[in-house]
């Protein structure tokens, strides 16, 4: 009796043991390592579909260029992204928000010179705002394996906030606010309007707003 008794705790130990050392082995995450982790993952999810419609809607290399490029990085960090997630339980969304999706739209619904100042301001808007919630998930995440993510992010991010400025060139002109517009057009078809920028929301969606602040949620 003391014999099985010896024996059954050996093997709640080894059991035990086992069940320890998955939990150990799985990222210690804080609330904001899982929001960062579901707001990157949206943030690639809405700039792959950008980068496909410069690809689709623009006649501009430099932006159908641009657009490849999204795609292409974008699409690679979110393997990692995603396989970060798997192994946290953090589970990802299948699709860019509800917002996101409808600026998206709106997008979709714009061709030539146009898209293409409305897209540049946005791209750069988003990437701006990427960039500070990658900054923030340095300062105050806790996972080592989440904060690397950002840490790896951040310069492609940067590279493509720089490839878009150079993109922009004299295509894009400051509103009395400060903030950047549309220039019009030689026919004098494109002018600024309250309501006619675009601009990303709080995970990279572009939503028609005065100012970069963005809008959608």
């Amino acid at each position: 009796m003391i014999r099985r008794i010896i024996v059954l705790l050996a093997v709640t130990a080894v059991v035990l043991g086992g069940t320890a050392g998955a939990v150990a082995a799985q990222p210690d995450l804080n609330d904001q390592d899982k929001k960062f982790l579901v707001q990157l993952h949206r943030v690639d999810l809405t700039e792959i579909q950008a980068g496909n419609l410069a690809q689709q809607r623009s006649t501009d290399r430099s932006i159908t260029d641009l657009g490849k490029t999204l795609v292409d990085n974008h699409t690679k960090l979110d393997e990692s992204v995603r396989q970060v997630a798997q192994k946290a339980g953090v589970p990802l969304p299948d699709d860019p928000n509800a917002n996101q999706r409808e600026q998206l739209a709106e997008l979709s619904k714009l061709t030539g010179q146009v898209f293409d100042n409305v897209w540049l301001a946005a791209m750069i808007t988003g990437h701006r705002q990427t960039l500070d919630r990658l900054d923030q998930e340095l300062s105050e995440g806790s996972s080592p394996e989440v904060k690397k993510l950002a840490e790896d992010a951040r310069p492609v991010v940067r590279e493509h906030l720089n490839l878009l400025r150079k993109a922009r060139g004299g295509t894009m002109s400051p509103s009395p606010s400060g903030t950047m517009s549309p220039a019009p057009s030689p026919s004098g078809t494109m002018s600024p309007s309250p309501g006619g920028t675009m601009s990303p929301g709080p995970e990279g969606s572009v939503s028609p707003a005065p100012s970069p602040g963005g809008t959608g949620g």
